[in-house]
C-alpha cells in the first residue's frame, strides 16, 4: 500500500460552541480520486481548508509528506488584491520549486484554452471569467495534491468538458466537491477513486466511485431506520419493566436502570436519517394550451447575432432545457420568449394569462439582514400563506429542509444552496404557471438537487430551465434548445444525452449524404452541358391545390399531435410507473420521443408553407 500523500485523524472543530466537524479522519494516496459529499453547512469546504493547511482544527492530527504541494481553489475566492489576471496567476508561484520558464509556458497555454487575456483587468471581469481565472491559477503549478471547491460553477459546458479531459491528465491525487454528478462520475470512475461521505461531522469512506453512492447511501438510511426501530422497541421494553415489572433485587434494579438511561443516550447520538420531503406549493393557475410561438425570430447586441431566424413554440407542461456556452443568448432567449425583450425581427405570440416565477442565478430578492422567519412570512406572524391556507413557518421550513433552529437566522449567513432553497421557498407560496430557473445548480448539494427534481416534477405548468448540469438536464427536462453557433439554436427531444444521441446521428446522416451527392456529383458530370442549355424553370406565384390543402390540414395534424404528446406526458407523470412498470415506461418514453419529433416536422412544413404563401 502507497504512503498517504496526507491524513487527517480524529479531526473536531467548532464555532461559536457549535460543533461542525467531529471525529473527521481521512487518508489521501498519492493517485487517489476523491470526491467529497455532503449536505450544505456540514463542512465540506471547512474540511478541504483544513486539508489545504489553511485553518487549523481544534482537536486532531493533520500530516503531510514533506516536499509535496498541495493547491486548493477556493468556492468563492478573493480577487480584489491583484489588477490583472496574469498578475493573480502568478501570485500562485510564490514557494514552488519550478522553473519560472515552465510556470509561465503553463500559464499562458491554460489561458489560451479558457479563452482569458493575461492583460485582462480582474475588477471587469464576468463570474465566469473569474472561475475560469482561477482554475487557471490553481493547475499552473505542478501539485502532488489538488483540492477543488466546486470547481464547475459559472461555466458552460464546452469549458466543463475541457476541465473534465484535463484533470483525467493531472498525475497527482485529486479530492473534489461538486453538484454536478456527471462531473464526479467521470473522474472517480477509476480503481482510485472514492467517495467521502461527510455526516454529522464525520466521514464515512466508500472505496468506490460516486455512480455508487447514492445506492449505498439509500441502504445506508434504511439500515440506521431498522437499527433505531430495534432500539426504540428495546427501550419500550425496559420502560415497561420499570413501571410494571416486579421489584427484585436493589442492586439489579439499579443496574437495570443505569442500562436504560445508557440506551436512551443511544438513541439521542444515534444519526437521524435523512427526512423525507413533502413539498407544499401555491395552486398552479391555468395557463394557456399555446404558452409562446415564435416564428423567423432574430436578435443581435452590437453586431453579434444571437438568435438568427429562429421559430418554435412551447406547450403548456413542457420542460424546456436551454443549452449554450456563457454568451450565447440563454437569457436573452428568455426575455424574448416572455416578451421582456423585443426582437430585431420576427414574431412572439405569449400567451396573456401567464403567471411567472424566476429564480434568477444571482438570487438578488433575499435581503441580506431579514431572517429566515421574516422572509417567508413578510414579518409580524408564524404562518406562512399559500393559497387560502396557513401552514406554521416551522413546517413550511423543513418542507425546504430547514431546521427549526433555523428560524431566527439571517439570510446573509446562509450558504448559497440554502439561500437558493429560500428563493424556491418564497416563490412557491405564490400562484404561477410559468417556472424559469436560470443556472438553478450553482452552490447546491445533491440533497437539494433531489429536492428542486421533485419539484419540476410536480410542478404543473410550463419549466424554462437554464443549466449547465448534464444529469440534472436529463433527470428533468422533455426538450432542449440548444445554441450550434453563430446565433443558431435548434431544438431536439429529450434531455441532454438525447441531444448527443441525436447529433451524431444527424452528423452520421449528414456525412452519408455528403458521399452520395459526391458520388452523384461524378455520374452525372457529363450532364451538365446539356442542362445548362435547358431554360431555367418559371418561378413560382401561386400555392398549388397540394400546398393549400397542407396548409389547411397541417394545423389540424399539429393539435392531434399536441394532444398525443399531452396524454403520453400525463401517463409518464405518474410516479409510480416506473417501479410498477418499467417496460411500459420505457415503451411511452420512445413513443414522446417520436411524437416531438413529428411535430418538430409539422411545424418546421407549417412554417414553411406560411412564409412561401406570404
Amino acid at each position: 500500500m502507497a504512503v498517504p500523500i496526507l491524513t487527517l485523524k480524529s479531526i473536531a472543530l467548532s464555532y461559536g460552541g457549535t460543533p461542525l466537524l467531529r471525529d473527521a479522519t481521512l487518508n489521501i494516496g498519492p493517485h487517489d480520486r476523491l470526491c467529497l459529499i455532503g449536505r450544505n453547512g456540514c463542512g465540506k469546504s471547512t474540511l478541504l481548508k483544513i486539508l489545504s493547511g489553511q485553518i487549523e482544527c481544534d482537536m486532531g492530527e493533520r500530516f503531510v509528506r514533506p516536499g509535496h504541494i498541495v493547491g486548493l481553489l477556493e468556492q468563492n475566492p478573493e480577487l480584489g488584491a491583484y489588477k490583472t489576471i496574469a498578475e493573480y496567476i502568478r501570485s500562485g508561484f510564490h514557494g514552488i520549486e519550478q522553473t519560472q520558464r515552465g510556470l509561465e509556458g503553463r500559464m499562458n497555454y491554460l489561458l489560451s484554452e479558457l479563452g482569458l487575456c493575461p492583460d485582462s483587468l480582474m475588477q471587469h471581469l464576468s463570474g465566469g471569467e473569474q472561475r475560469r481565472a482561477s482554475i487557471a491559477r490553481v493547475l499552473t503549478p505542478h501539485t502532488d495534491l489538488l483540492l477543488l471547491d466546486e470547481p464547475t460553477n459559472h461555466l458552460d459546458l464546452p469549458t466543463i468538458a475541457w476541465l473534465e479531459n484535463e484533470l483525467r491528465k493531472h498525475t497527482g491525487a485529486l479530492v473534489l466537491i461538486s453538484h454536478d454528478r456527471k462531473f464526479l462520475s467521470t473522474l472517480t470512475s477509476t480503481p482510485k477513486g472514492q467517495t467521502i461521505w461527510l455526516e454529522q461531522g464525520q466521514t464515512h469512506t466508500i472505496e468506490k466511485g460516486f455512480s455508487e453512492f447514492e445506492n449505498w447511501r439509500d441502504n445506508y438510511f434504511e439500515e440506521q431506520a431498522l437499527a433505531a426501530h430495534k432500539l426504540g422497541r428495546k427501550i419500550n421494553r425496559e420502560q415497561a419493566w420499570v413501571i410494571h415489572g416486579v421489584s427484585g433485587r436493589r442492586k439489579r434494579n439499579q443496574r437495570r436502570l443505569k442500562e436504560l438511561g445508557h440506551l436512551k443516550q443511544q438513541k439521542a447520538d444515534a444519526p437521524r436519517t435523512q427526512q423525507s420531503v413533502q413539498l407544499t406549493m401555491a395552486a398552479t393557475p391555468h395557463a394557456s394550451k399555446h404558452v409562446v410561438r415564435m416564428k423567423n425570430v432574430s436578435k443581435s447586441f452590437e453586431g453579434k447575432t444571437v438568435i438568427d431566424n429562429f421559430s418554435t413554440q412551447i406547450l403548456r407542461g413542457e420542460r424546456i432545457g436551454i443549452i449554450g456556452e456563457n454568451g450565447a443568448g440563454k437569457t436573452s432567449l428568455i426575455k424574448i420568449m416572455l416578451g421582456e425583450l423585443p426582437p430585431d425581427e420576427g414574431e412572439v405570440f405569449k400567451a396573456k394569462n401567464l403567471h411567472i416565477l424566476n429564480i434568477d442565478q444571482h438570487r438578488a430578492k433575499l435581503a441580506p439582514t431579514t431572517t429566515l422567519k421574516d422572509a417567508l412570512t413578510g414579518g409580524g406572524t408564524d404562518m406562512v400563506v399559500i393559497d387560502d391556507t396557513q401552514k406554521h413557518v416551522i413546517g413550511y421550513m423543513q418542507d425546504f429542509l430547514f431546521s427549526p433552529e433555523q428560524i431566527r437566522t439571517p439570510i446573509h449567513v446562509l450558504s448559497g444552496g440554502e439561500r437558493a432553497r429560500l428563493e424556491l421557498a418564497r416563490g412557491l407560496r405564490l400562484p404561477s404557471n410559468t417556472l424559469i430557473l436560470d443556472e438553478p445548480t450553482n452552490d447546491l448539494d445533491l440533497e437539494t438537487l433531489d429536492l428542486l427534481e421533485e419539484l419540476i416534477t410536480n410542478y404543473k405548468g410550463t419549466v424554462l430551465l437554464v443549466s449547465h448540469d448534464r444529469d440534472f438536464l436529463d433527470r428533468t427536462v422533455g426538450a432542449v434548445f440548444m445554441h450550434e453557433g453563430n446565433g443558431f439554436w435548434q431544438r431536439y427531444a429529450g434531455g441532454y444525452t438525447d441531444m448527443l444521441i441525436q447529433k451524431a446521428k444527424n452528423k452520421k446522416a449528414g456525412k452519408s449524404l455528403k458521399a452520395n451527392k459526391s458520388e452523384e456529383k461524378k455520374t452525372n458530370s457529363k450532364k451538365r452541358d446539356d442542362e445548362e442549355n435547358v431554360p431555367p424553370k418559371p418561378v413560382l406565384t401561386k400555392l398549388s391545390y397540394k400546398h393549400v390543402y397542407a396548409l389547411k390540414t397541417l394545423p389540424l395534424e399539429i393539435t392531434k399531435c399536441q394532444a398525443d404528446i399531452t396524454q403520453t406526458q400525463r401517463q409518464l407523470d405518474d410516479s409510480s410507473l416506473y417501479s410498477k412498470y418499467p417496460q411500459k415506461f420505457m415503451e411511452l418514453c420512445a413513443t414522446i420521443t417520436t411524437q416531438q419529433e413529428n411535430l418538430t416536422r409539422l411545424e418546421a412544413e407549417w412554417l414553411e408553407l406560411e412564409l412561401l404563401r406570404e
